[in-house]
């Protein structure tokens, strides 16, 4: 067994910029689902700003960033049924391809800030 963690923070005003800027980065970042489960909050940036982050620190966790082997839909931030942020993979073979047996994912924000950190668990 092999533990790896990433870690990312990103500035929500950064979130909104970007996406009020170049409207398809929405698209290109986020699934179709993670795009709708956000639609109308008030705090739809705030929100976004996490799942943004939540990837990034997944990509570090895994040891790849954003490249050939991940892209950024390859991986989705929904709720569990406690409303705990989870990862759920995407790309059919990713899983299996790095041997990875669990994932935790922790999001906190700010006024100012979003945050995550992820804890990968892989087999040997």
């Amino acid at each position: 067994m092999r533990i790896e963690t990433g870690i990312d923070i990103i500035e929500i005003e950064r979130i909104t910029d970007k996406m009020s800027n170049n409207p398809n980065l929405l698209n290109i970042v986020f699934t179709a689902f993670e795009i709708e489960q956000t639609r109308n909050l008030s705090n739809k940036f705030q929100t976004l700003a996490g799942k943004w982050a939540s990837k990034e620190a997944f990509s570090k966790a895994l040891g790849t960033g954003f490249a050939e082997e991940l892209g950024w839909k390859d991986i989705e931030i929904r709720n569990d049924i406690n409303e705990k942020p989870v990862i759920n993979i995407l790309k059919e073979d990713l899983k299996d391809k790095f041997k990875i047996s669990q994932i935790s994912l922790s999001i906190t924000h700010t006024k100012d800030y979003a945050a995550a950190s992820v804890v990968i668990v892989f087999e040997n």
